[in-house]
């Protein structure tokens, strides 16, 4: 990454408050461009997807850290109830949902109204590819939500809300019509203002496809569509869908003041918020040759110790717990929004359920492959951590499949709509819960107060649509 992160933030406020005219009913102001090249709006929102999104960077981030504690992968060294036991509100989830609308979605708009308009179809294509993935995001988190009178037209304000399976049929339009984006000729294309690929429009067609694959997959247990189809539908995208840990969608960051990754600023001391000992233990118990990339041993210690979530026992030193390894947790770690280790491992569920376990033996043990590859492991020890982990059986195929996806996606917001659809990593009700594991999150409170609706009622143990 070229320019600071910093100057990436006023950029992003810059477009923020362009993209927000059309909230505000103000005359223009000559001084002021009610316009922004695309270029200005790819690099900020980019940053915003790897950061926050994904990163779980301040409080517009904390859907990310909520998940992650869903999924029992980190402790808050706080007293009870916190948010690891679910002491959540409404409130909690206004800055994520204004950041997907407004700092998100809204400029992605713009992006993609501008480029159509100037011919800048590649553009265009980013733009539709990283709605669909926002979009995805959302649904996921929330269900139905807004979408197709929330970026434009009369009902703005008080947009109605599209359901989930719609939203569903949207994403896929969207990357089909980015895909037909990007092989039209293009007047200016991207560059060094694509953080992600640098303006590479193959890897972006990968993208696509791949997440066309994931985003089937989830369907497999919705109401009205069947396993077998889905698996389907997901093998043929991932034909086209990325080949190599090169196409992986990361964000480097430069590592110094204010340029951290986030996983490192989400550990800070003024945090308490570390890893947890269910996140720990398993990768010890197990041996893992990823345990020293993924994981630091406590600075007190020396010995890989995480928290045990909801303890009432607060610890004088965060000293004393294990936080997020180099591969993820240093200053100048990358940020993984979309990893090609995903997409074999989706590439493995798949081939289980249209061929059998048999057949996704060797497509599983690839996405392992991949993943300890990416951060170096020497080939003897992945050779002997498959060796230990044995080989797949009609038995423990899925599980087997679930388990190591989550590891290779490590903190990775994706681990939580694979365990609400499959039921692995198998979780059990942490100590001094207030409520059994959420399985969605709540609607926000500024969302209830201007633009009341029936299902904002939901609970966080309630099922979104396509999690039966």
């Amino acid at each position: 990454m070229r320019t600071s992160l910093y100057i990436l933030f006023i950029a992003l406020c810059i477009v923020q408050i362009t993209g927000c005219k059309k909230f505000i009913d103000v005359n223009n102001n000559p001084n002021d461009p009610l316009t922004v090249q695309e270029a200005l709006i790819l690099s900020p929102v980019e940053l915003n997807i790897s950061s926050v999104i994904a990163g779980g960077a301040g409080d517009n981030g904390l859907a990310a850290i909520l998940v992650n504690h869903f999924m029992q992968n980190v402790a808050l060294n706080q007293p009870v109830p916190n948010h690891g036991t679910y002491w959540i509100f409404n409130v909690d989830f206004d800055a994520p949902w204004r950041n997907f609308y407004i700092t998100t979605l809204n400029n992605l708009k713009a992006m993609n109204d501008k480029a159509t308009s100037n011919g800048n179809y590649h553009y265009s294509g980013i733009a539709k590819i990283l709605t669909a993935f926002c979009l995805g995001v959302a649904t996921d988190y929330w269900g139905d939500i807004p979408y197709s009178q929330a970026l434009d037209g009369n009902n703005i304000l008080q947009p109605a809300y599209d359901s989930q399976e719609t939203i569903y049929k949207s994403i896929q339009q969207l990357l089909d019509e980015g895909i037909t984006d990007i092989n039209k000729n293009a007047t200016i294309k991207p560059g060094d203002d694509d953080y992600f690929y640098g303006g590479d429009m193959n890897k972006w067609k990968r993208l696509a496809y791949t997440l066309k694959a994931r985003y089937y997959m989830h369907l497999t247990k919705a109401p009205g569509y069947t396993a077998q189809a889905q698996a389907e539908l997901a093998l043929t995208a991932l034909q086209n869908g990325m080949i190599a840990n090169s196409d992986d969608v990361k964000l480097e960051y430069p590592g110094g003041a204010g340029q951290q990754s986030p996983w490192y600023t989400n550990t800070l001391p003024v945090q308490t918020l570390v890893l947890s000992s269910a996140c720990v233990d398993t990768l010890v118990m197990r041996n893992d040759p990823r345990l020293p990339y993924l994981i630091d041993t406590a600075k007190e210690t020396g010995l890989y110790n995480g928290r045990p979530i909801g303890s009432v026992n607060i610890s004088g030193s965060l000293d004393i717990y294990s936080l997020v390894g180099p591969a993820y947790g240093g200053t100048g770690s990358p940020l993984y929004v979309f990893n090609y280790s995903e997409a074999l491992f989706l590439k493995a569920e798949a081939t289980l359920i249209k061929s059998g376990y048999a057949a996704a033996e060797p497509v599983y043990q690839s996405a392992i492959k991949s993943h300890m590859s990416k951060l170096g492991v020497d080939n003897s020890d992945v050779n002997d951590y498959l060796a230990s982990r044995g080989t797949l059986t009609a038995a423990n195929a899925l599980q087997r499949i679930m388990e190591e996806k989550k590891i290779a996606n490590f903190l990775s917001i994706e681990n939580f709509n694979d365990w609400r659809r499959t039921g692995y990593p198998q979780l059990t009700r942490v100590p001094n819960a207030l409520s059994d594991i959420p399985r969605r999150l709540l609607y926000p409170q500024v969302e209830i107060t201007s633009n009341p609706q029936s299902l904002q009622t939901a609970r966080l143990t309630d099922r979104v649509w396509w999690d039966k």
